[in-house]
């Protein structure tokens, strides 16, 4: 049985809130869940791609949560 891991792909929309897309893979297949809006997909190539793909078209959220500046 293969063992299973998980990570996650998070991004703010312009009105600052965090969108989250949570990546977990067995074996060669990955599976995508939005935990906004609770879409789902399967990819075995580029998952954290096609998770971003989605943050930013679904919920237009495209700032990485890593690379953020205050402003103070």
């Amino acid at each position: 049985m293969p063992s299973t891991t998980s990570s996650k792909v998070s991004r703010w929309d312009q009105h600052g809130r965090e969108h989250t897309v949570r990546v977990r893979k067995a074996g060669l297949q990955k599976a995508l869940t939005c935990d906004t809006c609770g879409w789902r997909k399967g990819a075995q190539f580029l998952p954290w791609l096609k998770a971003e793909e989605h943050l930013a078209d679904a919920h237009q959220a495209t700032v990485d949560p890593g690379n953020r500046t205050r402003n103070d």
